[in-house]
């Protein structure tokens, strides 16, 4: 028979599978893949169990369990003075990656153009080409990967359904400043474009305060916010965000979301809601708990041939190699796997026209021990 022509030809399996498999098979050690090796509060998972014997196993509310919600509408109304309605503005989801999705895909239909910014994070061209849309890629401006905002006002056409920032920003750990959320509210206002905000690291922020489109009131109008528990509770392996948005788009991302997954697990759900409740101050710390594992290890690293600013935010840090090696960057983390055992990601894999810095990915959300033998394999490059 002849089988339908591919929906997706430009993807294959992803590079961070890729060079999670490599990493085990030469018993490398993993710093491609963004995941921590330690786990999540006791409180927290103690609490998954409590729930589980309770018997809450069943379906939570498609929208997510009210508790959870209510506890996330006082998070955004703490930190970032913005009062949401937790039945009507918030969904909680089987992932941030099964929201931006279900965002991507409430609002973009056949030849509308979308803007996402090099390098950017790999699910989001997939899920436009789904939908029928055109990702119009423009390129961060290194060496600090800043937006050009004078470029993205001249990318705007008739057909700019939306744009998608990701503040901080996987994979370079660049943030948008308040600054930068004023050049965004200026281009888009009169418009109808719509925007679409992954801030999964949200409390992974090194300098200042993480500037939010929540507390923004020209573009939280127009705008869906996606966060993740993963990231902030250290339990990836759960899959469970968050999508804050006006309930005039919330209903639109609720008709695609219920048809993904419908709901996300039940126990796991509650017991976010008593640790959010309980102890709001695991993610008020977060900032210094990532800031000293990613002064270890750019410390640790300081005497090697990589170059690099520390990263500003995100569990995440760029090194340029140039120095060390002329490979292409994907060729160069396979030999860093078989030769030095560490794995690490490309850059190049995040964009359509690669920087002309030769830069891979590490990530330091791992424990300090992983971290120290990692680098002493690093310095000796």
């Amino acid at each position: 028979m002849n089988y339908p022509e591919t929906k997706l030809p430009k993807v294959g399996t992803t590079i961070f599978t890729q060079m999670s498999q490599m990493a085990a098979e030469y018993q490398a050690i993993n710093l491609s893949q963004g995941f921590p090796d330690f786990d999540g509060p006791r409180a927290l998972l103690d609490a998954v169990g409590h729930y589980i014997r309770q018997g809450a196993n069943q379906y939570a509310p498609m929208t997510g369990v009210p508790a959870l919600r209510e506890q996330i509408a006082g998070k955004v109304a703490t930190l970032y003075g913005r009062k949401v309605c937790a039945d009507q503005e918030i969904t909680v989801t089987s992932g941030a990656t099964g929201a931006l999705f279900a965002a991507i895909s409430s609002v973009v239909r056949k030849g509308d153009e979308v803007i996402i910014f090099d390098p950017a994070y790999d699910s989001y061209e997939p899920a436009i080409e789904l939908n029928g849309g055109v990702a119009v890629r423009l390129q961060l401006l290194p060496p600090n990967f800043q937006v050009d905002w004078m470029q993205v006002k001249a990318a705007i056409s008739s057909k700019t359904r939306m744009i998608i920032i990701n503040t901080p920003h996987n994979p370079t750990g660049a943030i948008l400043s308040a600054a930068d959320l004023d050049q965004l509210a200026g281009i888009v206002e009169g418009t109808d474009i719509l925007l679409l905000a992954d801030e999964v690291y949200e409390h992974i922020v090194f300098e200042g305060e993480h500037q939010s489109l929540l507390s923004h009131d020209v573009l939280y109008p127009r705008s869906f916010v996606v966060s993740s528990f993963g990231k902030t509770y250290h339990t990836t392996g759960w899959k469970i965000g968050y999508c804050v948005a006006p309930a005039s788009l919330s209903v639109e991302f609720r008709k695609v979301h219920q048809y993904l997954t419908f709901s996300t697990a039940t126990p796991m759900q509650l017991a976010l809601a008593d640790i959010m409740r309980d102890e709001p101050q695991h993610y008020l710390q977060l900032p210094t708990f990532y800031k000293a594992k990613r002064d270890l290890f750019c410390s640790l690293i300081k005497g090697s041939s990589f170059q690099f600013t520390p990263a500003k935010g995100t569990y995440f840090q760029l090194v340029d190699y140039s120095a060390i090696s002329d490979l292409p960057d994907t060729e160069f983390c396979l030999w860093l796997i078989k030769e030095a055992g560490v794995a690490a990601i490309p850059v190049s894999v995040f964009c359509e026209t690669p920087p002309s810095m030769r830069l891979v990915r590490f990530c330091f959300a791992k424990g300090d021990d992983t971290l120290r033998s990692a680098a002493e394999r690093l310095v000796h490059l």
